[in-house]
């Protein structure tokens, strides 16, 4: 399971984030983890237990991959959980896509200082196939599953779009709300999603299920 909490910092282009990963060992019990993480500020590493934190020791000299020792041997079939405290600076990373998608920067910040008259201001992202990760520690790897819970904290004007079923929305102080998506089916890293801007939200329905469209106003 993946648990994210994220606000933006839109004149940096940045992406301050707190990350829950709950795993389990498959194959052999372990005492580290590697996950990927592009481009990233780690500030904190930690074992949670949904009460308390223990710090952890981590590797992350290459800026993508975070080596993290867990401090005692996980059992096979036994959850633990990870908490990571980061900054994601997507507009700083110098990876490259392919033909289809010429970058991987993950995250696009668009307009972000409303330079462009005319032009909206918005926040998406594109993972596909390992873009995930220079937005959100995980193993970023088509062919490995997650639930998730995304909650975003944006100015209280935009509307937001993530993965499953808006659960929450609650004010945040200052002109700001928070958004909490939950999807309780397993999906890849690269099928996270976010949106965030100045959508104006149609709604309709296909087979009794609901079906949304998000457009500029």
């Amino acid at each position: 399971h993946t648990k994210l909490d994220v606000r933006f910092d839109y004149a940096k282009r940045y992406l301050y984030g707190k990350a829950w990963l709950t795993l389990k060992p498959y194959a052999y019990a372990t005492d580290s983890l590697r996950l990927d993480a592009k481009g990233m500020d780690i500030k904190a590493v930690a074992l949670s237990d949904g009460t308390t934190q223990t710090p952890l020791t981590y590797d992350y000299a290459d800026q993508n991959n975070l080596r993290i020792k867990l401090g005692r041997l996980m059992p096979v079939g036994t959850p633990y959980t990870v908490y990571i405290e980061y900054t994601a600076k997507p507009d700083e990373l110098k990876v490259k896509g392919s033909a289809a998608i010429t970058d991987a920067k993950g995250l696009y910040f668009i307009n972000p200082d409303s330079a462009v008259k005319g032009k909206p201001v918005q926040i998406w992202t594109q993972g596909e196939t390992e873009g995930s990760s220079a937005w959100f520690p995980t193993i970023d790897r088509p062919n490995q599953k997650t639930t998730s819970e995304i909650s975003l904290t944006v100015p209280s004007k935009y509307v937001t779009l993530s993965n499953g079923r808006l659960d929450a929305q609650t004010p945040a102080g200052a002109g700001l709300r928070t958004d909490t998506w939950k999807m309780e089916l397993p999906h890849a890293p690269y099928l996270f999603m976010l949106a965030v801007g100045d959508f104006k939200v149609y709604k309709d329905t296909w087979r009794g299920k609901e079906v949304s469209y998000y457009l500029e106003p």
